[in-house]
């Protein structure tokens, strides 16, 4: 197995997920359980080397289409999705009322403008279609995607960095926005949505269960649990689903 050190895309981009584990295996699960996969059409917003998409076309639909911003990560997700392209999401390349399901995990915070990368993917969703969006939630006690101090980035998690005021988490950490459950449901003021679900969801945690498996296996167990109770406000990532509505 191919062992992937920090990219230096990692303060602009964040990193994509490189190996296929139970974390991811049971994030696509839970695409399954909200969105159309089977023989559906189906878009990938930031693909980033394509784990999801290779996945989704492996056991659910062929038809997938894919996009990421970095040349290098479109060129490693064609190996296994050929119609994965170089695009922006706030201008994507497709047709309006195109796809069954899109979606966009952890890639939304990285974009230069959400609200504008939102519109694009409600564009392109047929009526009735719906968007699985996976996004940093801002009352996660770490925040994974690293922090500049005196003008370096240091990669790695970072403890309540999240918890501060605005004007002092930003200075430490501005490559990368977080969410409140109001900040991401108004990225969908005035489009022609309604929202399916919308919850807070744990990690995978499969680096702490591969040093130490009981442990790490407990930690998953109760985190888990927690999902079904009102400390799910202190969840990893929203979980965020909408149905494209059709306009008279």
């Amino acid at each position: 197995m191919t062992v992937h050190q920090p990219s230096t895309l990692a303060a602009a981009r964040g990193e994509p997920s490189y190996v296929w584990r139970s974390g991811q295996d049971r994030r696509l699960h839970m695409i399954a359980r909200w969105a159309k996969l089977h023989d559906a059409v189906i878009l990938e917003a930031g693909c980033g080397v394509g784990a999801y998409s290779s996945q989704i076309r492996r056991h659910y639909s062929p038809h997938v289409e894919a996009f990421d911003l970095e040349v290098a990560r479109v060129k490693e997700a064609q190996a296994d999705t050929p119609h994965a392209l170089v695009a922006a999401a706030e201008a994507l390349p497709y047709r309006a009322d195109l796809f069954d399901t899109i979606l966009s995990n952890e890639v939304i915070e990285h974009v230069a403008d959400d609200r504008a990368a939102v519109a694009e993917m409600v564009r392109t969703l047929k009526p009735g279609g719906r968007i699985v969006l996976f996004c940093p939630n801002r009352w996660y006690p770490v925040e994974q995607h690293g922090h500049y101090w005196r003008g370096q980035y240091h990669f790695g998690n970072t403890p309540l960095i999240n918890y501060l005021p605005d004007r002092w988490r930003d200075k430490l950490a501005p490559h990368v926005r977080t969410y409140t459950a109001r900040r991401v449901r108004r990225l969908f003021d005035d489009l022609p949505v309604r929202i399916v679900t919308h919850t807070r969801i744990f990690g995978g945690y499969d680096n702490i269960v591969r040093r130490f498996p009981r442990l790490g296996r407990a930690l998953r167990t109760v985190l888990y649990a927690l999902e079904r109770t009102p400390l799910r406000v202190f969840g990893l990532s929203h979980l965020l689903v909408v149905e494209k509505v059709a306009q008279r």
